[in-house]
Protein backbone atom coordinates (compact mmCIF):
# COMPACT_ATOMS: atom_id res chain seq x y z
CA UNK A 1 0.00 0.00 0.00
CA UNK A 2 1.23 3.70 -0.88
CA UNK A 3 1.92 5.67 1.97
CA UNK A 4 -0.08 8.73 2.25
CA UNK A 5 2.11 11.92 2.10
CA UNK A 6 2.67 13.67 5.20
CA UNK A 7 1.21 17.44 5.52
CA UNK A 8 -1.71 19.49 3.96
CA UNK A 9 -3.23 18.55 0.68
CA UNK A 10 -2.95 22.77 -0.21
CA UNK A 11 -2.55 23.51 -3.97
CA UNK A 12 -1.21 27.11 -5.16
CA UNK A 13 1.48 29.33 -5.48
CA UNK A 14 3.42 31.31 -3.14
CA UNK A 15 5.55 33.99 -4.28
CA UNK A 16 8.28 33.97 -1.98
CA UNK A 17 10.96 37.14 -1.18
CA UNK A 18 14.03 34.77 -0.49
CA UNK A 19 17.14 36.19 1.81
CA UNK A 20 20.32 36.64 0.84
CA UNK A 21 22.37 33.47 2.45
CA UNK A 22 20.32 30.75 2.00
CA UNK A 23 19.88 28.12 -1.00
CA UNK A 24 16.31 27.94 -2.63
CA UNK A 25 16.37 24.67 -1.30
CA UNK A 26 16.68 25.74 2.15
CA UNK A 27 14.26 28.78 1.75
CA UNK A 28 11.83 25.96 0.17
CA UNK A 29 11.91 23.31 2.49
CA UNK A 30 11.54 26.19 5.64
CA UNK A 31 8.40 27.44 4.16
CA UNK A 32 7.13 23.97 3.30
CA UNK A 33 7.11 23.47 7.27
CA UNK A 34 5.56 26.88 7.89
CA UNK A 35 2.69 26.03 5.61
CA UNK A 36 2.83 21.80 6.54
CA UNK A 37 2.47 21.67 2.99
CA UNK A 38 2.76 17.77 1.54
CA UNK A 39 3.75 18.53 -1.22
CA UNK A 40 5.96 21.36 -2.57
CA UNK A 41 8.50 22.37 -5.31
CA UNK A 42 10.42 25.77 -6.70
CA UNK A 43 10.65 26.72 -9.73
CA UNK A 44 14.59 28.27 -10.75
CA UNK A 45 17.14 28.46 -7.85
CA UNK A 46 18.83 31.52 -7.18
CA UNK A 47 22.42 31.81 -5.81
CA UNK A 48 22.61 32.03 -2.20
CA UNK A 49 23.72 35.56 -2.83
CA UNK A 50 20.63 36.49 -4.47
CA UNK A 51 17.17 37.86 -3.01
CA UNK A 52 14.08 38.26 -4.42
CA UNK A 53 11.21 36.01 -6.12
CA UNK A 54 11.54 32.19 -6.00
CA UNK A 55 8.18 31.34 -6.76
CA UNK A 56 6.86 28.58 -4.81
CA UNK A 57 4.41 25.82 -6.42
CA UNK A 58 2.27 23.19 -3.83
CA UNK A 59 0.37 20.24 -4.54
CA UNK A 60 -0.68 20.57 -7.94
CA UNK A 61 0.57 23.45 -8.74
CA UNK A 62 3.95 21.58 -9.16
CA UNK A 63 2.80 20.39 -11.81
CA UNK A 64 2.99 23.89 -13.91
CA UNK A 65 6.50 24.72 -12.27
CA UNK A 66 8.04 23.99 -15.68
CA UNK A 67 6.01 26.62 -17.17
CA UNK A 68 7.38 28.92 -14.49
CA UNK A 69 11.22 27.73 -15.06
CA UNK A 70 10.99 29.24 -18.78
CA UNK A 71 9.36 32.10 -18.07
CA UNK A 72 11.06 35.83 -18.23
CA UNK A 73 13.15 37.16 -15.55
CA UNK A 74 13.71 41.09 -14.12
CA UNK A 75 16.52 41.74 -12.11
CA UNK A 76 17.79 45.05 -9.84
CA UNK A 77 21.49 44.11 -10.05
CA UNK A 78 24.52 45.57 -8.53
CA UNK A 79 27.91 44.82 -9.97
CA UNK A 80 31.51 46.00 -8.90
CA UNK A 81 33.88 46.84 -11.77
CA UNK A 82 37.57 45.95 -11.80
CA UNK A 83 37.34 43.33 -10.17
CA UNK A 84 37.33 39.74 -11.06
CA UNK A 85 36.11 36.92 -8.95
CA UNK A 86 36.27 33.15 -9.42
CA UNK A 87 32.59 32.66 -9.38
CA UNK A 88 31.34 35.64 -10.95
CA UNK A 89 29.89 37.10 -7.72
CA UNK A 90 31.20 38.35 -4.48
CA UNK A 91 30.94 35.28 -3.10
CA UNK A 92 33.81 34.09 -5.00
CA UNK A 93 38.03 34.55 -4.15
CA UNK A 94 39.52 37.53 -6.54
CA UNK A 95 41.15 36.62 -9.26
CA UNK A 96 42.62 39.34 -10.33
CA UNK A 97 41.81 43.37 -10.26
CA UNK A 98 42.66 46.23 -12.88
CA UNK A 99 42.45 49.90 -12.63
CA UNK A 100 38.76 51.52 -14.11
CA UNK A 101 39.82 53.53 -16.83
CA UNK A 102 36.29 53.89 -18.48
CA UNK A 103 34.21 56.77 -18.25
CA UNK A 104 30.84 56.72 -17.17
CA UNK A 105 29.41 56.93 -20.74
CA UNK A 106 31.67 54.42 -22.00
CA UNK A 107 30.77 52.10 -19.25
CA UNK A 108 27.00 52.46 -19.81
CA UNK A 109 27.17 52.05 -23.76
CA UNK A 110 29.28 48.83 -22.97
CA UNK A 111 26.46 47.68 -20.44
CA UNK A 112 23.79 48.31 -23.44
CA UNK A 113 25.70 47.43 -26.37
CA UNK A 114 24.60 43.74 -25.14
CA UNK A 115 20.66 44.35 -25.86
CA UNK A 116 18.76 42.21 -27.44
CA UNK A 117 19.84 38.43 -28.59
CA UNK A 118 23.08 37.53 -27.62
CA UNK A 119 25.45 34.15 -26.54
CA UNK A 120 26.46 33.13 -23.24
CA UNK A 121 28.90 30.93 -22.08
CA UNK A 122 27.64 29.72 -18.90
CA UNK A 123 29.70 29.97 -15.79
CA UNK A 124 31.85 27.32 -14.39
CA UNK A 125 29.79 27.81 -11.34
CA UNK A 126 26.31 27.29 -12.57
CA UNK A 127 23.90 24.48 -12.21
CA UNK A 128 23.92 23.28 -15.84
CA UNK A 129 24.88 19.76 -16.05
CA UNK A 130 27.61 18.12 -17.58
CA UNK A 131 27.82 14.10 -17.75
CA UNK A 132 24.98 14.12 -14.94
CA UNK A 133 27.09 16.52 -12.83
CA UNK A 134 26.30 19.99 -12.51
CA UNK A 135 29.00 22.62 -13.41
CA UNK A 136 29.82 24.27 -9.73
CA UNK A 137 30.50 20.31 -8.32
CA UNK A 138 33.09 20.42 -10.81
CA UNK A 139 34.72 23.41 -10.92
CA UNK A 140 34.75 23.15 -7.11
CA UNK A 141 37.32 20.17 -7.61
CA UNK A 142 39.25 22.24 -10.01
CA UNK A 143 38.16 20.89 -13.46
CA UNK A 144 37.14 22.78 -16.17
CA UNK A 145 35.03 21.77 -18.79
CA UNK A 146 33.91 23.02 -22.27
CA UNK A 147 30.89 24.85 -22.13
CA UNK A 148 28.62 25.72 -25.23
CA UNK A 149 27.41 29.42 -25.95
CA UNK A 150 23.51 29.67 -24.95
CA UNK A 151 21.41 31.72 -26.98
CA UNK A 152 19.61 34.15 -24.46
CA UNK A 153 17.96 37.23 -25.29
CA UNK A 154 18.23 40.87 -23.15
CA UNK A 155 14.78 42.57 -23.25
CA UNK A 156 15.68 45.86 -21.33
CA UNK A 157 18.69 47.37 -19.26
CA UNK A 158 16.79 50.41 -17.32
CA UNK A 159 18.04 52.30 -14.40
CA UNK A 160 21.91 52.53 -14.82
CA UNK A 161 23.50 53.84 -12.35
CA UNK A 162 27.47 54.69 -11.88
CA UNK A 163 29.15 55.69 -9.01
CA UNK A 164 32.98 55.19 -9.26
CA UNK A 165 33.50 51.40 -10.01
CA UNK A 166 29.79 50.42 -8.78
CA UNK A 167 27.67 49.61 -11.26
CA UNK A 168 23.74 49.59 -10.83
CA UNK A 169 20.83 48.50 -12.90
CA UNK A 170 18.22 46.93 -13.48
CA UNK A 171 17.86 43.61 -16.67
CA UNK A 172 14.77 41.85 -17.87
CA UNK A 173 15.72 38.90 -19.55
CA UNK A 174 14.68 35.72 -21.15
CA UNK A 175 15.05 32.29 -19.30
CA UNK A 176 18.53 30.83 -19.06
CA UNK A 177 20.17 34.32 -18.82
CA UNK A 178 22.85 34.36 -16.14
CA UNK A 179 23.50 37.80 -14.87
CA UNK A 180 27.18 37.11 -13.92
CA UNK A 181 27.76 36.49 -16.96
CA UNK A 182 26.56 39.11 -18.55
CA UNK A 183 28.27 41.03 -15.79
CA UNK A 184 31.60 39.33 -16.60
CA UNK A 185 31.26 40.14 -19.84
CA UNK A 186 30.09 43.68 -19.33
CA UNK A 187 33.74 43.65 -17.71
CA UNK A 188 35.83 41.84 -20.51
CA UNK A 189 34.55 44.45 -22.94
CA UNK A 190 35.54 47.84 -20.90
CA UNK A 191 39.01 45.65 -20.13
CA UNK A 192 38.83 46.17 -16.73
CA UNK A 193 36.50 42.76 -15.15
CA UNK A 194 33.74 42.85 -12.25
CA UNK A 195 31.34 41.08 -11.02
CA UNK A 196 28.11 40.79 -9.26
CA UNK A 197 28.20 42.09 -5.42
CA UNK A 198 24.20 41.66 -5.21
CA UNK A 199 21.35 40.81 -7.14
CA UNK A 200 17.67 41.03 -6.32
CA UNK A 201 14.90 39.28 -8.60
CA UNK A 202 12.23 41.61 -9.27
CA UNK A 203 9.84 39.62 -11.30
CA UNK A 204 9.34 35.97 -12.62
CA UNK A 205 6.78 35.57 -15.58
CA UNK A 206 3.73 37.43 -14.73
CA UNK A 207 4.57 38.10 -11.10
CA UNK A 208 5.54 41.24 -9.80
CA UNK A 209 8.03 42.67 -6.84
CA UNK A 210 4.77 43.80 -4.88
CA UNK A 211 3.52 40.24 -4.51
CA UNK A 212 5.82 38.56 -2.46
CA UNK A 213 6.06 37.42 0.99
CA UNK A 214 9.38 37.36 3.17
CA UNK A 215 9.76 34.54 5.94
CA UNK A 216 9.54 37.10 8.33
CA UNK A 217 6.38 38.05 7.10
CA UNK A 218 5.03 34.30 6.57
CA UNK A 219 6.07 33.95 10.49
CA UNK A 220 3.93 37.07 11.11
CA UNK A 221 0.83 36.00 8.88
CA UNK A 222 1.07 32.54 10.54
CA UNK A 223 1.14 33.68 14.40
CA UNK A 224 -2.11 35.77 14.00
CA UNK A 225 -4.17 33.85 11.46
CA UNK A 226 -2.78 30.60 11.53
CA UNK A 227 -2.69 27.94 8.56
CA UNK A 228 -6.21 29.69 7.10
CA UNK A 229 -4.13 33.14 6.73
CA UNK A 230 -1.21 31.95 5.11
CA UNK A 231 -3.48 29.63 2.86
CA UNK A 232 -5.28 32.63 1.72
CA UNK A 233 -1.57 34.26 0.18
CA UNK A 234 -2.04 31.11 -2.32
CA UNK A 235 -1.92 32.34 -5.68
CA UNK A 236 -4.28 30.00 -7.91
CA UNK A 237 -2.50 27.30 -9.79
CA UNK A 238 -3.26 29.09 -13.31
CA UNK A 239 -2.15 32.38 -12.10
CA UNK A 240 1.38 30.54 -13.54
CA UNK A 241 0.19 30.57 -17.38
CA UNK A 242 -2.28 33.59 -16.36
CA UNK A 243 -1.17 35.37 -19.92
CA UNK A 244 -1.84 32.63 -21.86
CA UNK A 245 -5.42 32.86 -23.72
CA UNK A 246 -8.32 31.07 -22.13
CA UNK A 247 -10.55 28.76 -23.74
CA UNK A 248 -14.11 27.41 -22.10
CA UNK A 249 -14.90 24.03 -22.67
CA UNK A 250 -18.70 22.58 -22.57
CA UNK A 251 -19.79 19.42 -20.61
CA UNK A 252 -19.01 17.04 -23.29
CA UNK A 253 -15.51 18.80 -24.35
CA UNK A 254 -14.01 18.86 -20.52
CA UNK A 255 -15.10 15.11 -20.05
CA UNK A 256 -13.49 14.05 -22.77
CA UNK A 257 -10.50 16.25 -22.40
CA UNK A 258 -10.33 15.00 -18.54
CA UNK A 259 -9.69 11.50 -20.30
CA UNK A 260 -6.55 13.02 -21.98
CA UNK A 261 -8.17 13.05 -25.83
CA UNK A 262 -7.98 16.26 -28.26
CA UNK A 263 -11.25 18.36 -27.92
CA UNK A 264 -12.39 20.93 -30.23
CA UNK A 265 -13.41 24.73 -29.14
CA UNK A 266 -15.63 26.84 -30.81
CA UNK A 267 -13.56 30.07 -29.49
CA UNK A 268 -9.51 29.34 -29.49
CA UNK A 269 -6.49 30.75 -31.21
CA UNK A 270 -5.40 28.89 -34.20
CA UNK A 271 -2.04 27.68 -32.30
CA UNK A 272 -0.16 27.73 -29.80
CA UNK A 273 -0.90 27.04 -25.55
CA UNK A 274 -4.03 27.34 -23.83
CA UNK A 275 -5.48 27.42 -19.91
CA UNK A 276 -8.45 25.25 -20.21
CA UNK A 277 -11.67 25.96 -17.73
CA UNK A 278 -14.91 23.65 -17.70
CA UNK A 279 -17.46 26.77 -19.09
CA UNK A 280 -20.31 25.35 -16.53
CA UNK A 281 -17.96 25.83 -13.17
CA UNK A 282 -15.04 28.10 -14.64
CA UNK A 283 -13.09 25.42 -13.06
CA UNK A 284 -9.59 25.68 -14.31
CA UNK A 285 -8.32 22.19 -15.95
CA UNK A 286 -5.15 22.15 -16.84
CA UNK A 287 -3.52 23.63 -19.99
CA UNK A 288 -3.86 22.45 -23.87
CA UNK A 289 -1.95 22.79 -26.92
CA UNK A 290 -3.89 23.66 -30.41
CA UNK A 291 -2.68 21.11 -33.19
CA UNK A 292 -2.61 21.69 -36.71
CA UNK A 293 -6.37 19.99 -37.40
CA UNK A 294 -6.91 23.04 -34.97
CA UNK A 295 -8.13 20.36 -32.18
CA UNK A 296 -7.01 21.35 -28.49
CA UNK A 297 -4.62 18.24 -27.46
CA UNK A 298 -4.32 18.44 -23.09
CA UNK A 299 -1.07 18.58 -22.34
CA UNK A 300 -1.23 19.09 -18.12
CA UNK A 301 -3.78 18.48 -16.37
CA UNK A 302 -5.38 18.47 -12.97
CA UNK A 303 -6.30 16.14 -10.61
CA UNK A 304 -9.90 15.63 -10.81
CA UNK A 305 -11.03 17.53 -7.31
CA UNK A 306 -7.40 19.11 -6.82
Amino acid sequence: MARRPRGRDIHGILLLNKSTGVTSNGALQVAKRLLAGAKAGHTGSLDPLATGMLPLCFGEATKFSQFLLDADKSYAVTAKLGVTTETGDADGEVVESKPVTASAAEIEAALLSFLGPIEQIPSMYSAIKHEGQPLYKLAREGKVVERKPRPVTIYSISDIAINGDELRFHVACSKGTYVRSLVEDVGAKLGCGGHVTALHRTAVGPFQEDQMFTMDDLGAIKQEGDFAALDALLLPIDAAVRDWPAVMLGPDASYYVRQGQPVMATERPTEGWVRLYASEENEFLGVGEVQDDGMIAPRRLLAAKA
